[in-house]
């Protein structure tokens, strides 16, 4: 099987891993994934991972904390996540590294972009946890700017939604899904499928974004095989 990108950036929401339980892991939904980044990788792809904390705190959830604070507890949420990845695909055979944007270096890697690259060239998965390392951006805000630094070809943006609507389609049965739509568009139409600041980043560095749904069978290597799913932003 033939793939179409050589180097991808995966973001890959806290919320996807609870799977219908809300909250923590869902062993079978986090094996799922696992089996489908291994199978991306095996393909002969460099993946690098961007993974978020929504299934365990995030910072909106502080609404009587100060900001900062909520938004570095959520950084840490994603450490969790991302050390549970890591631990999966390396029972899967695949050597894998973790990078994080704060320092906690008894657990990872400091997040250093030659040592990324490094680590993508010798085939190893690296998956970067803690965001930027700044409140007030997201983990989305995260996955545009280390797509631009590691010069990834694509955002696969793997979520629990099949791609992007004009409105939510949990509550708008009536909501209309996007095949394709501008960053431009996206952003004037205020769309909440990724933030804002993350698709101005992509826009700036014409990065293209995939946004599909994790749960489709074999949606992680359809979309590196170049199969036309979910909603494309470029």
């Amino acid at each position: 099987m033939s793939i179409k990108y050589k180097r991808v950036i995966i973001k890959i929401s806290g919320e996807a891993l609870a799977g219908s339980k809300g909250m923590g892991f869902d062993q079978e939904v986090l094996q799922g994934v696992v089996d489908q980044i291994c199978k991306v990788h095996s393909l002969g792809a460099e993946v690098a991972i961007v993974v978020g904390g929504g299934n365990f705190w995030r910072g909106r959830q502080g609404t009587e904390m100060e900001r900062t604070t909520a938004d570095h507890m959520g950084m840490l949420a994603t450490v969790i996540n991302a050390l549970a990845l890591q631990d999966a695909i390396e029972r899967s055979g695949v050597p894998t590294r973790v990078q994080t944007a704060l320092t906690i270096t008894r657990v990872a890697e400091p997040y250093i972009l030659r040592k990324a690259l490094s680590h993508l060239e010798k085939g190893r998965i690296v998956i970067f946890a803690c965001g930027t390392g700044n409140p007030f951006f997201s983990t989305d805000t995260a996955v545009a700017l280390r797509a631009a630094e590691i010069g990834a070809e694509v955002i696969l943006l793997a979520k629990n939604v099949d791609g992007i609507y004009d409105s939510d389609p949990k509550t708008n049965k009536n909501a209309k899904k996007y095949k394709e739509i501008k960053y431009l568009d996206f952003i004037k139409q205020e769309l909440k499928a990724m933030d804002t600041a993350a698709v101005a980043i992509c826009m700036e560095n014409k990065t293209p974004i995939l946004a599909f749904g994790l749960d489709e069978k074999d949606s992680l290597v359809r979309a590196i095989q170049g199969e036309d799913l979910g909603t494309w932003i470029r």
